[in-house]
């Protein structure tokens, strides 16, 4: 699709490319070119020309002083030769900076960043009211460890704390992190309530309840605790034995997970209020709901896994907030967006699991170190702020309507689902093609699922005109790669 001088829309994508019998694509495309140039007043084009259009309004973000003479083959280079090769970069580009949505590679082409690090960059890059405050803290206290209190980690527990289920919070560094420190905190929860068990009841369940259960298509990490959470195979079966006593349930149906949930075996149940990775599936009030009264039914312990899907994403402060206290967590893991691209997890936790851990049980170096917690502070009271949430509702039905639109009767697509500003596009055949075919238009985009789910997680000041110029980029290369 292109737009000609005169400003008549035109479809470049020959029909001879389509799969026989698909004309009705290329009536849908041209339908949804007509509704692009009734509005492309505001509305740039896509590919290259959207590429020069983007350069003449971020004319005022040249590259930083280190990042202008980079060599790109010199970077993937010595990558090649240092770095251990677990990510499968190859050839990609070289990020350089970043404004806002926007990102820059060091070829000096521009693209609209709708992976925003995976669900970290909350706030875009480079935001200056963020760097002026890490800026500051850098020069004042960098790092204690833990054996020192430092006013930005109490703070930043206690806003985390009073706007949650939660009254206890644990600093660490990771997502994965963190969920390892949920099934400690529950394994030292049951070991302790086995200890002040009357004999009787000692005798009956011999020992405490250490096993966890988790859901298919969920990720929780990749270390030896959370990998055994994890669902995919291929990520598990190279490094067991894992930790084990691990059931996997099926996400969404609790009669699946009722058969996994032992009274006195199950020490905690981890869930996602919606799953990232797994494909981009929401849990539904019912089965979060049920979810809670089964593991109240069996006294085990309930954890959230809100990494990816709390602090906003979905438009609400945390992801099971939409549904309600009547399925609120005993243990809460975040992490990816809190500190908007520094790193920082957390377990958010009641009374009653706190009271299991001493001084000892648990620890980390660098969690909670002066740095990070004042940049969380400012990333919690930004989203915080007033309208800010409602905005990330707004703009999340707004990607999936135009989607939906979009790429309707396309052969290949099958829905658009999501919440809030996480969405997935599901097609029938896998989306890589299509994450490549955009990344060379322009637009950064990732896989979830079982690669054959396009998804969409973009910061979260995302604006309905960058909305716009993204889901154009999504519909004419779908109509071109994804035949």
């Amino acid at each position: 699709m292109m737009m000609q001088n005169n400003g008549k829309c035109c479809f470049s994508l020959k029909r001879s490319t389509l799969r026989a019998g698909n004309s009705h694509v290329n009536n849908n495309a041209l339908r949804f070119c007509r509704r692009r140039q009734n509005h492309r007043h505001h509305h740039p084009p896509t590919g290259r020309t959207l590429r020069r259009t983007l350069s003449a309004s971020s004319s005022s973000v040249p590259p930083p002083e280190y990042a202008r003479n980079v060599n790109a083959e010199e970077v993937q280079r010595n990558e090649n030769e240092y770095v251990l090769n677990t990510y499968g970069r190859g050839k990609s580009r070289v990020i350089t900076h970043g404004k806002g949505v926007l990102c820059f590679d060091s070829e000096g082409n521009e693209y609209l960043d709708f992976t925003a690090g995976i669900a970290v960059n909350c706030l875009g890059h480079a935001d200056e009211k963020l760097a002026k405050v890490i800026a500051e803290q850098a020069k004042t206290l960098l790092h204690t460890s833990n054996l020192y209190h430092t006013e930005p980690q109490a703070s930043l527990a206690k806003k985390l704390v009073e706007t949650s289920f939660a009254e206890k919070a644990f600093f660490c560094n990771s997502g994965t992190e963190a969920n390892e420190a949920c099934v400690k905190f529950a394994r030292k929860y049951h070991y302790e309530k086995f200890r002040k068990m009357s004999r009787s009841d000692q005798e009956f369940y011999k020992k405490p309840a250490t096993e966890t259960v988790s859901f298919k298509n969920g990720f929780h990490g990749r270390t030896m605790g959370a990998l055994a959470l994890t669902w995919k195979e291929q990520y598990r079966k190279p490094f067991e034995p894992l930790m084990p006593g691990n059931a996997f349930a099926t996400y969404g149906d609790l009669k699946s997970a009722a058969k996994v949930i032992k009274r006195g075996k199950t020490a905690v149940v981890f869930v996602e209020p919606a799953q990232g990775e797994g494909g981009i599936f929401p849990a539904d009030a019912e089965f979060l709901k049920g979810l809670r009264k089964l593991c109240d039914e069996n006294d085990c312990l309930l954890a959230y896994d809100e990494v990816q899907c709390g602090l906003g994403r979905t438009g609400y402060l945390w992801a099971h907030q939409k549904i309600g206290k009547e399925c609120e967590p005993d243990l809460l893991s975040a992490a990816k967006p809190l500190a908007n691209g520094l790193p920082i997890g957390c377990v958010l936790m009641k009374q009653k699991v706190a009271d299991a851990m001493q001084p000892g049980d648990h620890g980390s170096t660098f969690a909670g170190g002066p740095l990070v917690c004042r940049a969380a502070l400012h990333v919690f009271d930004r989203v915080q702020e007033p309208g800010f949430l409602d905005n990330v509702k707004t703009n999340g039905e707004y990607l999936k309507d135009t989607l939906a639109e979009g790429l309707k009767g396309h052969p290949m697509f099958k829905e658009v689902r999501g919440t809030g500003l996480l969405v997935g596009v599901q097609f029938t055949d896998m989306a890589a093609p299509l994450v490549k075919a955009c990344g060379e238009n322009g637009l950064l985009v990732i896989t979830a699922g079982k690669g054959d789910v396009l998804r969409l997680v973009p910061p979260l000041v995302v604006t309905k005109e960058q909305i716009d110029k993204a889901v154009e980029i999504i519909c004419e290369q779908a109509l071109k790669v994804m035949v």
